[in-house]
């Protein structure tokens, strides 16, 4: 995935999370944007992750996209600094300190054996009837998780027992391009 965007295309999409995000929480408004970048306009799922001072303050995001890639960072950036129900929306003194994070998806892949699943590689969609869960790449590799607990957090984000995993569940992997601001 390392060549999906260059580094200047991650740099620009983080400008644009940045400015969309400040704009929005200021003015409520968007900022408008474009790009030439063949690789910006084509429609690719990503998740927007904010922090502040280290720790998840809003993360939201779409699989599928029917629109570029640029245009959907913007829509989850705003939705991460104002919709995340885990967080109030974000107020202009919180504009002082945070820090983002970019993960471009590749397609979801339903797999039939939890061998399958690479922690540190894939991230996990897990589904049973209306509840769903997901989780980052990264997440796994950020709290030192093997599979099984990696396995148990999704199951537990989608609201349901911890080993629901190993009954009647969709569980798809997918991997990510994951860039963030220094």
């Amino acid at each position: 995935m390392a060549e999906l965007l260059t580094k200047k295309e991650q740099r620009e999409l983080l400008k644009i999370a940045r400015n969309t995000i400040v704009t929005s929480v200021t003015s409520g408004k968007l900022p408008p944007v474009e790009t030439a970048s063949e690789a910006l306009n084509a429609e690719r799922g990503c998740f927007v992750t904010i922090k502040q001072q280290g720790r998840l303050r809003g993360c939201i995001g779409n699989f599928v996209s029917e629109q570029p890639l640029y245009c959907l960072v913007q829509e989850m950036a705003v939705s991460a600094a104002t919709r995340d129900p885990r967080f109030y929306p974000m107020k202009p003194h919180d504009l002082d300190d945070f820090h983002l994070e970019i993960s471009v998806l590749s397609p979801l892949k339903k797999i039939d054996t939890v061998e399958e699943i690479q922690v540190g590689r894939h991230g996990l969609y897990l589904v049973k009837n209306s509840y769903r869960g997901v989780l980052l790449p990264q997440v796994a590799t950020e709290y030192g998780w093997d599979r099984e607990t990696f396995l148990k957090h999704t199951c537990l984000k989608a609201g349901l027992p911890e080993n629901a995993w190993q009954r009647e569940c969709d569980i798809f992997i997918f991997s990510a391009l994951v860039f963030g601001e220094a």
